[in-house]
């Protein structure tokens, strides 16, 4: 049974690094259409649209998807909103009657999490990594205020829904002649970075590990995150699905472009700081080579200098 969380004051400021608010925050249209694809046998997908989260989106700006096995489905991924977690339930009810036995999330951001609510119920466990809990009840009242300003009256109902079970290395689950392996990792995207590979079909949930077509948002540590594209390029798969990008990718070609992105601000900042450069001029000057190769650059690369800059600062 999933828990409930009681609201407790935040232990630090809340980078909704995937809650940015837009420039201009003219009336939106009806919210746009849901859809999923089958990437792999029993294996489906929401591919979410490269944005911000807005009312037309319901907060849904990162992928999602759900993996059928003979006894029951696992959700990877939830949305940004309670009502975003409704339509991927609905989408799960078109495909099975099957019950929902497993949520699992990637990680932390608003945008994968924030769908759980629609899932609580009797038989259904959610899973994440072990830093999770701590994580998210550190930034849940943000979260949810960011959701409800910025999604509107389409994120009523929506709450922080922590999960049941962690994982600390490698657990493997069974949704019935089905294995899914999961895996903890550390500090790179974010402190609560989880992976999911489907054993039978081998396609692996990379959750914001992998970006494609968005910028990559930094929320925990270059340096380690680059170490660990290193060691996840030298696992095979069948296909991954990035947190952002399209629902499925050849791997381990996809993981260039975020390794690229990742190292050139790296390499940028760090000279900045043995130049004795000031963090707004990090902020202002670092990554931008990279800036014609990303959609949301403006929105996200300032605040991934200064995240980095803090990093390199320390070295």
């Amino acid at each position: 049974m999933a828990l409930r969380l009681t609201f407790r004051p935040l232990r630090r400021l809340a980078a909704l690094l995937l809650f940015a608010v837009p420039v201009h925050a003219a009336a939106q249209p009806e919210t746009e259409p849901f859809t999923v694809s089958e990437v792999a046998p029993g294996v489906f997908v929401h591919q979410a649209p490269y944005a911000l989260a807005l009312p037309r989106n319901l907060g849904f700006v990162g992928n999602a998807g759900f993996i059928i096995g003979r006894d029951g489905v696992a959700v990877i991924d939830t949305g940004g909103s309670l009502e975003a977690g409704e339509q991927l339930k609905a989408a799960i009810r078109q495909k099975t009657a099957l019950p929902v036995r497993y949520v699992i999330n990637t990680h932390m951001h608003p945008d994968h999490v924030l769908g759980n609510a629609a899932f609580v119920g009797p038989g259904v466990t959610f899973i994440g990594h072990r830093n999770l809990p701590e994580a998210l009840a550190a930034r849940a009242e943000a979260y949810v205020s960011a959701t409800e300003r910025l999604v509107g009256p389409a994120a009523a109902g929506t709450r922080v829904v922590l999960p049941d079970e962690t994982v600390a290395d490698v657990r493997d689950i069974d949704l019935g002649d089905r294995v899914l392996c999961l895996e903890a990792w550390p500090t790179a995207h974010t402190a609560t970075d989880l992976t999911v590979l489907d054993m039978t079909t081998g396609t692996w949930f990379l959750g914001d590990l992998l970006f494609l077509g968005h910028v990559p948002a930094l929320d925990g540590k270059a340096a380690g995150w680059i170490a660990l594209i290193e060691e996840l390029k030298r696992r095979p798969a069948a296909r991954a699905v990035p947190g952002h990008g399209p629902a499925s990718v050849a791997w381990p070609q996809a993981a260039e472009p975020t390794e690229r992105y990742l190292k050139r601000l790296v390499a940028d900042v760090r000279v900045m700081v043995q130049e004795g450069r000031t963090l707004s001029q990090a902020a202002r000057e670092a990554g931008q080579s990279e800036a014609g190769n990303w959609q949301l650059f403006d929105d996200f690369n300032a605040r991934n200098a200064t995240t980095a800059f803090h990093e390199m600062e320390w070295e």
